[in-house]
């Protein structure tokens, strides 16, 4: 995507850079499947498949070389180019290299609808509205790529009509039928609507992105929603010197990892995170050395806390006061409970291992404070905001990757209950605490194991679960601490791993 967005941009072409890029990509290409995964190793993506030869035909590969070849043979074998999902649907359509009636309606007027409406974008997570605000703009503009080397890739299509299947977990024919209709009239209805009203709208997307541009760390500090952002700007006239769309520009290029013989785009980076766990093996592993390291880590921690600005979270849950803390530098108007726990957890270890006085107890406080405040109705916390629980949304054709919300998940909650516990509260004592192992208690799968979303494994969630009941007080003899552990063993491999 980053090679394709220099070109889009129609920016010098970086050969050093590109070349590095390609070697990564080739390196990258499955033996087994000869296309590429969403991960190391991982299964085949006709998505990710139709980007990466995008990109290496764009970076100058040749079409008919092995490798081209044999990842061209794989996309046709997944339903080819007309297979993709929706966002790689949108890349190629802002290339002219598909079709823009492929792509789901969704106009920039969506974001004047009040917030009772169905579909809003307080309902979706902080990830979707972030790439979906500026991707408003750029669908009703349909801009073309400058695409100065004019490569396209016919050649990745069947022509053969294509059954597309939805990425949600519990799709429900109803709704899904209702927003096929709904996007049909909206295709109808598109370019008819009220000139005033269409430029209030992408004047209001502009406006929005703008005020949680986040310096050089980028919209929503991810990927997919910066480059959205830069490609917005230019769509709207904004100069490449202009202040929002330069540093905008800027933070895609913060995410590069660029090594002697090959480059990578980061999707984000994770420093709140790694430096809360590695904090927490410093004062683990004991030492006078680290102790001295896990203080520098907790005190670098500290004034990254989020005080002063009320995110988007702040709509459902109004008068809750900021505490938390981001995963990535800076991303003040989305912080993350799941970071904010592991901060919070590992700054109250602190004050047991070493002579700090009151030196983290503002902190620990606010961050409990707005823990507490995001607790969902149902008992569970989830990543960024709370009561995110519309999935009649995942039901959208713009929703065909299944991620559009962020509900309540069994590995923060755990996260959020085993910071509760260790700061002394009790399922007795505190109906916060009662209720996340409720949920805990709930969710866990017929099998003894819980999913753990965000490190995307059942292991994950199992092990982050049990630490939490234990913290808890929850006896080793409850059914679904036995149950669990009967999971485990279980399904330990042969080698002890």
């Amino acid at each position: 995507e980053y090679v394709l967005l220099r070109h889009y941009l129609g920016e010098s072409v970086a050969v050093e850079l590109e070349a590095k890029i390609g070697r990564y990509l080739r390196r990258t290409q499955s033996a087994e499947h000869h296309g590429w995964g969403l991960f190391h190793k991982g299964a085949f993506d006709v998505s990710a498949t139709v980007k990466a030869y995008y990109a290496l035909k764009m970076i100058g590969d040749d079409p008919d070389a092995p490798h081209m070849v044999r990842a061209r043979e794989a996309v046709h074998k997944a339903g080819g180019a007309e297979a993709v999902n929706v966002f790689t649907r949108i890349q190629l359509a802002l290339f002219d290299a598909g079709p823009w009636s492929a792509v789901p309606t969704m106009p920039p007027e969506l974001i004047l609808l009040p917030r009772w409406f169905p579909i809003h974008l307080s309902k979706m997570s902080y990830w979707a509205r972030t790439v979906v605000v500026p991707l408003l703009v750029l669908c009703a503009k349909k801009p073309v790529a400058r695409n100065a080397k004019g490569i396209t890739v016919d050649e990745l299509y069947t022509r053969r009509p294509i059954d597309r299947k939805t990425q949600a977990a519990d799709p429900k024919w109803v709704w899904t039928k209702s927003f096929n209709a709904l996007d049909k009239v909206l295709k109808v209805a598109e370019g008819h609507w009220p000139r005033s009203l269409h430029q209030r709208a992408i004047d209001t997307c502009a406006a929005w992105v703008t005020e949680r541009l986040n310096g050089e760390d980028g919209l929503g500090a991810i990927y997919p929603a910066m480059a959205n952002s830069v490609m917005m700007y230019d769509v709207l006239g904004y100069p490449e010197d202009h202040p929002a769309r330069a540093i905008a520009r800027q933070s895609v290029e913060n995410l590069l990892v660029i090594h002697e013989d090959e480059a990578y785009c980061q999707p984000c980076v994770s420093p709140v995170w790694d430096t809360a766990l590695a904090a927490h093996a410093m004062l683990e592993a004991g030492g006078a050395d680290n102790v001295a390291r896990a203080e520098a880590a907790l005190d670098w921690l500290k004034p990254r806390q989020v005080l002063d600005l009320e995110g988007d979270w702040a709509e459902e849950r109004p008068g809750v006061r900021p505490g938390g803390w981001a995963f990535q530098y800076n991303n003040a108007h989305y912080p993350d409970l799941d970071d904010t726990a592991v901060v919070v957890m590992a700054m109250d270890r602190a004050r047991g291992k070493l002579n700090v006085g009151e030196k983290y107890d503002e902190a620990i406080a606010r961050g409990r404070e707005w823990i507490d405040g995001l607790q969902s109705k149902d008992g569970g916390w989830a990543a960024f905001d709370a009561d995110n629980l519309e999935y009649y949304l995942n039901n959208i054709p713009f929703s065909d990757h299944g991620a559009l919300l962020d509900p309540p998940t069994e590995d923060v909650t755990a996260r959020c209950v085993s910071m509760l516990a260790q700061l002394g509260e009790t399922i007795e004592g505190n109906p916060a605490l009662a209720r996340g192992v409720e949920y805990l208690r709930r969710t866990q799968l017929a099998d003894g194991s819980w999913f753990g979303r965000w490190g995307v494994n059942y292991i994950y969630g199992t092990w982050s679960v049990l630490c939490a009941l234990n913290a808890a007080g929850i006896d080793g003899s409850d059914p679904m601490v036995t149950k669990a552990v009967t999971w485990l063993e279980h399904i330990q491999n042969a080698d002890g791993g």
